[in-house]
């Protein structure tokens, strides 16, 4: 992989003898014949041509040629998708050519000069990466234009001349004229120049002036400064890695991000800068790299630049940030595809992990080897403090980092490829870089032999269990391949991504999160924010059976079955080699088994219907079961995302646990609706001991049961209020913060009538409001109550500055106003980004999970106007509506209905079930073409 020298190109004078490159991706003569074009672009120009008419021709025979070179560049590297360093090249050599042409007509044309005296000599120099001789279709052309002295009118001219030509040829130039002292003097001030500076190449014009540039640049200012540059350029990561994100984020910035192109850049740097050499592979050679790690690096490099290249030509300009909808453009560009449940973008996505995680190790065991080399200050706290912990036999530190002694000795003993990270929690040091090429390259020692060995699976479960950091030492293990060595079913799910909106990171690193969030909360670090969780742990459970559950929860990801089925079949196999008892298997089985159980209970069904509950305390059965279930539940989500938990969710499941608690503990006759329905009476006969005794008969008596047993006091309030003295025509509304659940609660009281659910629906939809949960009313004199909790189209409540707009937009659409269905259509669109996710419908109608309602369940694709149109279908079927809970996954939306027929029955119909269905598969696809067009 050795780049081109900075300074070979040749003077104008000899391009007849100038050989052409072989290493691109067509032909070079294909890409741009630049003799032949040279002698049409001197012929077209008649002798007495102005310049505004050289530049015309110009302009004009350049764009064809760069038009038509960049066609074939396109056309040869569809052919080989992975060829993306010959094409890299060959971008670079069709803007050499182009150049050289440019300069010439300036130079020899525009402003020829027969006689030039020292000063008026001029040399066009590529820096940065088109120095490098790395340019994606669209990248920047830097450009450095050198003269001696101070620049003279002519250079001045030709420079002019040459940008005003490379504009209209519709180019994005960065450029500089300065001298070579000028480089030093900012060079010296500024690494971000120094660095563009490191990667010259002389393109044309007076050779010796780029050497001289380049001598002067090593022998005055790059020598010496080792050390500075390194520091400047690891604090320039730093910094890039902080504002783009880890590099498991599921919409990564192929460039700038971690694991990156800029990685491998910054790496490219410091070995040149310190070493002195173009070519990496000299750096095996000096033994700063192994031979392994090498290949690492290429194949990296050309699968992250085969991806850079491909996303721009997919957009049609340069983009740098690999979204969702430019991840299934890209894979199907390189030639991956669908193979059984998984997208061809999920494998895509999944490679681009793997080498994003490579790059990441390269990165810091060459770091490593130059901080040995002293070239790199040692980390800060180690020059604070020079004392060294303690560390056991076979052991030393080394650099402020845990090392082996005698590689044999360690491998005598294969539990020691285990037992390194346990030391390296217990001494609190990173493990230096040789011990970490020890273990990845003798991963094969760890066999069946030892995962089924009792000190082995003690050694592991205490990695957990025991440090107190377990997130660290299982990314440490997975980022090396002993996770997948130890468990061999955990390889399959390193690095996947799940293509959707939900999800943040791979399903490793989700798991890995996830025992973090578990940590966290045995640390006593989030009693305030989790106060359930954090009691549930301080009582006490079984933690071996939590973090193992925990461990393996997700491990079936990516199988044609039901994953949490898979997995916990995958449990059933690996909970004993980890040392579980057969009890403990049992209940990680169990845990695998209906993980998400206590989530869908919580967040797609109506915990206020005693039914909901007294099935969930059925499946759980016990309350360590329940216990389990509700910390694991807990961490899951939380480890979806930096955004996914929220009050909504928290609240939602606090009410569950306790309820299910509530019934384990004294009988499913707590649930009793009965029971629930009289005790609501006698909370607001307390709240409003104010009131006349005639009113508030009147309002304690006009509500039927589901009423009183669906909502809270604070609620039967609010309708209270509302309700009194309202008149036929009139529509009130209470809007207030419902704090304990990130949410704005929105109460409607008025004349019932039917259909209502989907008028309301609709209203709060061209507000931009996304409702997530709702309940409806029917009072015995005529009127409907309704109460609707919504957040903002970034997931929070309503601002109070918003929320008198949003009280206009409801009056107006329930008086008739504003005609909801033609008014929505614009708002009822999906970004472009969102465009590219499948969430097939799924569509369910359960009679046993409620006493008095049928549920369905409507799982589709999320979009603006779905709910509005959902609703409206049920109310054209003449079904009742009496709430809605609704779940939201990113893209994917599960919409769930507590509903009646017009004579207050379940659907008992499978004729009426089924006409209800087709209904409503018509309303979503015929809202997914308006949203997609």
């Amino acid at each position: 992989m050795t780049l081109p020298q900075r300074t070979s190109a040749a003077p104008a004078s000899d391009l007849k003898k100038q050989r052409l490159p072989d290493d691109l991706i067509a032909p070079a003569t294909d890409i741009i014949d630049e003799t032949a074009l040279r002698t049409a672009l001197f012929t077209a120009f008649s002798a007495d041509a102005d310049e505004a008419e050289i530049r015309r021709i110009s302009v004009q025979m350049l764009g064809e040629a760069r038009i038509e070179g960049r066609e074939v560049i396109a056309r040869a590297f569809a052919q080989i998708p992975f060829g993306a360093r010959r094409t890299t090249r060959a971008y670079s050599y069709l803007m050499d050519c182009i150049l050289r042409l440019v300069f010439e007509i300036a130079t020899q044309r525009l402003h020829r000069l027969n006689n030039p005296t020292e000063g008026e000599k001029l040399a066009v120099l590529a820096v940065g990466g088109y120095g490098r001789g790395e340019m994606a279709p669209f990248s920047d052309v830097d450009l450095l234009f050198l003269t001696p002295y101070k620049i003279t009118p002519w250079a001045e001219s030709v420079i002019e001349s040459m940008l005003y030509i490379l504009w209209d040829l519709k180019l994005k130039v960065g450029h500089s004229s300065r001298t070579v002292k000028d480089c030093l003097r900012l060079g010296a001030e500024d690494f971000t120049i120094r660095t563009a500076m490191l990667e010259h190449r002389f393109i044309i014009g007076h050779a010796p002036l780029a050497q001289d540039l380049n001598a002067r640049l090593w022998a005055d200012l790059f020598k010496g400064s080792e050390r500075e540059f390194v520091a400047a350029k690891l604090e320039e990561r730093d910094l890039r890695h902080e504002k783009q994100g880890q590099r498991y984020m599921v919409e990564p910035n192929v460039k700038e991000g971690k694991g990156g192109l800029r990685d491998l850049q910054s790496l490219f740097w410091i070995a040149k800068y310190v070493h002195g050499t173009d070519d990496v592979a000299e750096l095996v050679r000096k033994g700063v790299v192994r031979p392994d790690e090498y290949d690492t690096f290429v194949e990296a490099e050309r699968f992250l630049w085969a991806v850079r290249c491909h996303m721009h030509l997919a957009a049609g300009r340069a983009l740098e940030v690999l979204t969702f909808d430019m991840q299934v453009e890209v894979a199907e560009r390189m030639g991956y595809a669908d193979k059984g449940r998984r997208r061809a973008v999920e494998f895509f996505m999944q490679d681009y992990f793997r080498h994003a995680t490579a790059v990441g190790d390269l990165t810091r065991i060459f770091l490593t080897a130059l901080e040995a080399e002293n070239t790199k200050d040692a980390p800060l706290l180690l020059r604070i403090f020079q004392r060294q912990p303690k560390v056991k036999d076979g052991y030393k530190v080394v650099h402020n980092r845990l090392a082996i002694v005698d590689d044999e000795i360690f491998l005598a003993d294969r539990l020691n490829l285990l037992r390194l990270y346990e030391e390296a929690l217990r001494t609190g040091l990173l493990i230096h870089p040789d011990a970490m090429r020890l273990v990845k390259a003798n991963l094969h020692l760890i066999d069946e032999t030892v995962r089924n060995d009792r000190e082995a699976q003690r050694i592991f479960l205490d990695l957990m269990l025991k440090h107190g950091n377990p997130d660290r030492a299982l990314r440490r293990m997975n980022e090396l391949g002993v996770l997948a060595a130890f468990i061999p079913e955990f390889a399959p799910i390193v690095a996947m991504m799940q293509f959707n909106m939900y999800h943040s990171y791979t399903v490793d690193e989700h798991i890995i999160q996830c025992i973090w969030n578990l940590s966290e909360i045995e640390h006593g670090n989030l009693r305030e924010a989790l106060p359930v969780a954090s009691t549930i742990l301080k009582e006490g459970v079984n933690r071996r059976v939590l973090y193992v559950a925990l461990l393996l929860h997700d491990i079936g990801k990516g199988r044609e079955e039901d994953h949490s089925v898979v997995g916990s079949q995958i449990a059933r196999k690996v909970a004993p080699r980890l040392g579980l008892t057969k009890a403990e298997c049992t209940t990680v089985e169990w845990l695998v088994r209906y993980h998400l159980l206590m989530s869908d209970m919580a967040q797609k069904r109506d915990i206020a219907d005693p039914r909901t509950v007294r099935d969930f305390a059925k499946a759980v059965q016990t309350k360590e079961r329940l216990d389990l279930l509700c910390v694991l539940t807990v961490c899951d989500i939380r480890g979806v995302g930096p955004t996914t938990w929220n009050n909504w969710k928290a609240a939602l499941l606090r009410a569950l646990y306790r309820q299910t608690r509530r019934a384990l503990e004294g009988g499913m006759e707590a649930l009793n609706r009965e029971n629930r329905g009289a005790e609501a009476r006698k909370a607001l006969r307390e709240a409003l001991v104010d009131w006349p005794a005639g009113d508030l008969r009147t309002e304690t008596g006009r509500h039927y049961d589901p009423y009183w047993q669906g909502l809270h006091v604070t609620a039967h309030l609010v309708f209270a209020k509302l309700l009194r003295d309202i008149k036929n025509d009139e529509i009130k509304i209470d809007i207030h913060p419902d704090e304990d659940r990130d949410a704005t609660r929105v109460c409607f009281a008025l004349q019932d009538h039917p259909g209502i659910f989907s008028r309301l629906a609709g209203a709060l939809a061209l507000s931009g409001a996304q409702v997530r949960d709702a309940r409806t009313f029917t009072t015995k004199d005529g009127y409907a109550t309704a109460a609707f909790w919504i957040q903002d189209a970034e997931g929070s409540p309503y601002e109070d500055t918003r929320i008198p707009r949003l009280r206009d937009m409801i009056r107006k659409t329930l008086r008739g106003e504003v005609m909801t269905r033609e008014a929505i259509k614009p708002k009822d669109k999906l970004k472009k980004r969102e465009q590219a996710f499948r969430v097939p419908t799924s569509i369910t109608f359960d009679n046993e999970g409620s006493e008095i309602f049928t549920i369905i369940e409507v799982d589709t694709r999320d979009r603006p106007g779905l709910l509005f149109d959902l609703t409206r279908t049920l109310a054209a079927q003449n079904i009742y509506i009496a709430s809605a809970v609704i779940a939201t996954y990113g893209e994917q939306v599960v919409d769930t209905f507590y509903v009646k027929d017009m004579f207050g029955l379940k659907l008992h119909s499978k004729v009426k079930r089924d006409l209800i269905e087709k209904r409503l598969r018509d309303a979503i696809s015929e809202g997914s073409e308006r949203a997609r067009s």
